[in-house]
């Protein structure tokens, strides 16, 4: 049966205006510098809110900014990460293979490089991870995508929460009684990599020495 448009009741609805919460954005840097310039991009962003620091963990994003990733950066996003869980976007100027692994192994997979920040790419970045998604750029998703391959080909790494399967690697050969430089060729890493791993692991962890930090990883089951 056909119906006529007179017979048809209409009723008006307001339609809902969509609201968007503003994302909390606490940027950390080493250099104070670096800290102003992404401060005075994201100034520019709406959807953003600054603040000094996240006071609920589990919300809102940390940005942060250094030049490498060293152990300095390692400490700060393993803060980050796991006392606040905040999600991380990461802006550097390099970074090598294992750092890589740390990096993701921590579940951090927004990363940007400073040479290529403006401020619509650190808006992007910022809503993505807010999000929970991952951002690479593609010479460092290849880079990753290499290093995974092999970790696979040699075999399934340890699943800690603690420790990172590079530190576990260091300190089973430390137990083994090798030296810094015949880690270092073992794992083809650079002597002061392995330096760095073993001072961040008994920096992390508040242990005294290299000793210690064997016994610390064999008492809580990582080797």
């Amino acid at each position: 049966m056909l119906q006529y448009a007179d017979d048809v009741r209409t009723t008006t609805r307001p339609i809902p205006t969509r609201t968007t919460r503003p994302i909390p954005v606490a940027v950390h840097a080493l250099d104070p510098l670096s800290r102003a310039g992404v401060l005075s991009y994201l100034r520019q962003c709406p959807e953003v809110s600054l603040v000094d620091d996240l006071r609920q963990p589990g919300t809102g994003v940390a940005l942060l900014v250094a030049d490498a990733f060293d152990a300095a950066a390692l400490t700060t996003l393993s803060r980050l990460v796991k006392a606040e869980r905040a999600r991380v976007v990461l802006v550097l100027d390099r970074i090598q293979e294992p750092e890589l692994l740390d990096v993701v192994s921590l579940g951090v997979t927004t990363i940007l490089w400073r040479r290529e920040v403006t401020g619509e790419r650190l808006r992007q970045a910022v809503r993505t991870a807010d999000r929970g998604h991952g951002d690479l750029p593609p010479d460092l998703l290849g880079r990753l995508i290499g290093c995974m391959g092999r970790r696979t080909a040699d075999g399934p790494g340890p699943a800690e929460h603690g420790m990172l399967p590079r530190e576990v690697d260091v300190l089973r050969l430390v137990a083994d009684g090798m030296d810094t430089g015949e880690i270092a060729g073992k794992l083809l890493y650079s002597e002061r990599t392995i330096k760095n791993i073993i001072h961040t692991v008994t920096t992390r962890f508040h242990l005294r020495n290299r000793a210690h930090a064997v016994a610390y990883a064999l008492r809580e089951g990582y080797i």
